[in-house]
């Protein structure tokens, strides 16, 4: 279970505190201006987000805490509210690694390798699907046939793979013959309660159902691999599918 929730937190405009000097504190000081923020001192009471870069920072994250603001402390992780992941930019496109400041190195060392997998036309790709969002919703009102299409599109070898550094210039025409493909049901024969033993095929499913059916014995672990939002039901050892809209994914026990 992950002791921490990722979030994105928008900072432009927005006044952020930062008390500290040194090459730690001029390095919260870029990141918070790459963002936007507008640093202020500990004097700011419209302040919500504060980092700490000092020596001796105890007293001054209890202070700030009481205050009700969230900190960061640089490297005192029992001090922190939030961290910052290791950050990948592709236009709108934000890719953060995170270790729950259990080693920086090895976020670092994952973005880089991300960095290399990923294209730079990603950027593009994202800002021609937010211009086709209107049309999108034309051509499938239903929000469950919108997200089954896109999924298809987005997934490995679909029209509109991430990867592939053609997507950006293919949306207009996977649009016009875009389908949501109906609804569908897979049954996954669990081989163990190791979630990497799922075949990618099994994850990309688990990671598209909009409901999901475990039988008894099927391990927490496994069914966190599916979306957060899919309607979670139990059913019975050897039991059928349940009739459900979209795509139903049914997990069997090992």
């Amino acid at each position: 279970m992950t002791n921490s929730l990722p979030l994105f937190h928008r900072i432009a405009g927005q006044p952020v505190m930062l008390l500290g000097e040194g090459d730690a504190g001029l390095a919260k000081r870029r990141l918070i201006e790459r963002a936007g923020g507008v640093i202020v001192g500990e004097d700011d009471p419209q302040a919500r987000l504060a980092f700490v870069a000092l020596d001796d920072p105890d007293e001054t994250a209890a202070r700030l805490k009481a205050r009700g603001l969230l900190v960061n402390v640089t490297d005192r992780p029992d001090l922190c509210d939030f961290t910052v992941p290791s950050l990948l930019e592709r236009g709108p496109v934000q890719v953060a690694v995170g270790t729950g400041s259990v080693s920086a190195g090895l976020a670092k060392s994952l973005r880089l390798r991300l960095e290399a997998l990923l294209p730079q036309s990603l950027g593009e790709l994202a800002q021609g699907l937010s211009a086709i969002r209107a049309a999108l919703k034309n051509r499938f009102p239903d929000a469950a046939d919108r997200r089954r299409a896109l999924d298809a599109a987005l997934a490995q070898g679909g029209a509109l793979d991430p990867l592939d550094s053609a997507s950006a210039a293919r949306i207009g025409g996977w649009l016009e013959n875009a389908t949501s493909g109906g609804p569908a049901t897979i049954e996954i024969q669990l081989r163990s309660a190791d979630p990497d033993d799922l075949t990618l095929r099994e994850a990309r499913f688990l990671g598209s159902a909009d409901c999901l059916a475990s039988e008894p014995g099927v391990a927490p672990e496994i069914a966190m691999r599916a979306r957060a939002d899919a309607v979670r039901l139990d059913i019975g050892t050897g039991a059928p599918p349940p009739l459900a809209d979209g795509l139903v994914v049914v997990l069997r026990a090992s």
